[in-house]
């Protein structure tokens, strides 16, 4: 029995008469870590923005299909979107840090969802999350200094500490790699291995080599449909369909 944590059934994505994702079916779990393939613009990113319905902030997007978190329609009117994308968050391509505090940074989100009481919970959450991430014994002497003066590497660390502190069920990462060089994105690899299991973990990478490091699933994704999803190993060593060992060897993207 796999511990699925969200299901996508037959999800279509239109932006206005544009079928950008067409009748997509996946299962995310909590044990392993799910990667997304495919060459630029095949829309792997697109779909995993309907995890936690960022397309809703495109005006002329339409989700069809079923999501499902812990078996709760995620498109349902009674769902509360903030507390949907409390419960999945998300890392973007570009580390994108608040202009505030590395500590501000982090203590945001449970600030405005309620989850932290007096000051010494807050500095709790922060110094917690901040480890989580990887980062804390980097920053624990400046955390009044800006989010934005770290590095890149550490920026993306603290963008994921700040996901990690509204104690989310799924994380979501868009690329979270490519802004950032191979010593950064190896700290972010190996913090990926560090937080499976914890977390659902959801990355899109258009780095073939990147995903058989991290990840235990793999979806490869080509004009908006997924093409093949299983172990990664197979996908990578004994793919199914004949355009998935294309992509692999390098034929195509």
């Amino acid at each position: 029995m796999t511990n699925h944590k969200m299901t996508a059934r037959d999800v279509s994505v239109y932006y206005g008469q544009k079928r950008a994702i067409d009748n997509v079916s996946i299962d995310v779990d909590m044990d392993n870590v799910t990667a997304f393939i495919g060459p630029s613009g095949c829309g792997k990113s697109t779909f995993l923005r309907t995890l936690n319905r960022m397309n809703d902030t495109v005006a002329s997007a339409r989700v069809e299909g079923k999501i499902e978190l812990d078996g709760h329609d995620i498109y349902a009117a009674d769902m509360d979107v903030v507390q949907l994308r409390a419960r999945v968050g998300m890392v973007f391509q570009k580390p994108n840090p608040f202009p505030k505090s590395i500590y501000e940074n982090v203590a945001y989100g449970p600030r405005i969802h309620g989850l932290a009481g007096p000051k010494s919970d807050l500095d709790q959450i922060v110094e917690k999350s901040l480890r989580r991430a990887g980062l804390w014994d980097e920053v624990k002497d400046r955390l009044t200094d800006s989010g934005t003066a770290l590095s890149g590497g550490q920026q993306q660390r603290l963008c994921i500490a700040r996901a990690i502190a509204v104690d989310p069920e799924v994380i979501l990462m868009d690329e979270p790699c490519s802004a950032l060089d191979p010593i950064a994105t190896a700290k972010i690899e190996e913090l990926i291995h560090e937080l499976r299991g914890r977390y659902a973990i959801v990355i899109v990478t258009h780095n073939m080599q990147q995903a058989a490091r991290v990840s235990q699933r793999t979806a490869f994704f080509h004009l908006g449909t997924l093409v093949e999803y299983g172990d990664t190993s197979a996908i990578f060593t004994n793919p199914r369909e004949e355009r998935t060992k294309d992509y692999i060897t390098g034929r195509y993207g």
